[in-house]
């Protein structure tokens, strides 16, 4: 099976799981558009099916260009337009004078919500688990499973990296409570371990329990499979909370570290 995609981190990370970082840039840009001039302008060079300069615009929504200006490169320097350079249509040679100064829509997506939510990440996972299902022949549960465990091991890979050489387990928990918080569970330390306030698939868990509770019992242990760090996910499901809990993992004893079965994650 091909690796999967690297995860977006959302209000979380998404993007990848959405950093912190990129949900700032999300807030910050969104946030430009609560000015009405701003807002009438981003909608204007939405619409227009080529870029458009500031005299355009100033026009379309009746302000004046230097007042278009300003608005358009705070909307240039949120992200949510781009800019390009062009002389008008006709105008070549040493006397075209200067490119003309050009705004077009941001071809970024934005998503913005508090508490963070990651349909995207679910539906994303859905869909190759159903495609994998058809072509492996495989229970759509479990290929969604080992989708979404693949996707967990990414997780925890990024775990390890921030972790650096020889870690200890303190530092394989911080690492991982960031991570987890990037990806939006918003994780809090309780004596067991971690509990995870957030549930990034909250309207769906609702509606379809076990599928969606699966697949996120499946994404964690990814996670803390390679992540490492002594801990263990299991299904704890709250309506206040997401389903899965984590919790500190016994050390194993020398027998069990010599056994192939796998340990009991309950």
């Amino acid at each position: 099976m091909d690796p999967p995609a690297p995860i977006t981190k959302a209000l979380t990370s998404g993007g990848d799981a959405v950093g912190d970082s990129d949900a700032g840039s999300d807030i910050v840009g969104v946030g430009a558009l609560a000015d009405p001039i701003r807002r009438a302008l981003y909608r204007y060079v939405a619409s227009q099916a080529s870029p458009v300069n500031r005299e355009q615009a100033a026009t379309a929504i009746g302000i004046a260009r230097h007042t278009a200006k300003f608005h358009l490169d705070k909307l240039v320097a949120g992200g949510l337009l781009d800019v390009e350079f062009a002389r008008p249509p006709g105008r070549t040679g040493p006397g075209a004078g200067r490119p003309a100064k050009l705004f077009r829509r941001s071809a970024r997506e934005w998503s913005v919500s508090l508490p963070a939510r990651r349909y995207d990440l679910a539906s994303h996972l859905l869909a190759r688990a159903v495609t994998d299902a058809q072509r492996d022949g495989l229970p759509a549960t479990d290929a969604l499973a080992r989708v979404a465990r693949d996707r967990g091991r990414l997780l925890g890979d990024d775990v390890r990296r921030r972790a650096g050489a020889r870690p200890n387990r303190t530092k394989l928990l911080a690492e991982t409570t960031t991570v987890l918080t990037e990806s939006g569970y918003e994780p809090r330390a309780d004596p067991a371990g971690l509990t995870l306030a957030n549930c990034p698939f909250h309207s769906l868990a609702r509606e379809y329990t076990d599928l969606v509770c699966g697949m996120n019992l499946a994404l964690i242990d990814g996670l803390l499979e390679s992540g490492g760090g002594g801990l263990e996910a299991t299904l704890d499901p709250s309506p206040d909370r997401c389903c899965v809990r984590i919790r500190t993992s016994k050390p194993k004893t020398s027998a069990e570290r010599n056994s192939t079965g796998c340990p009991s994650t309950t």
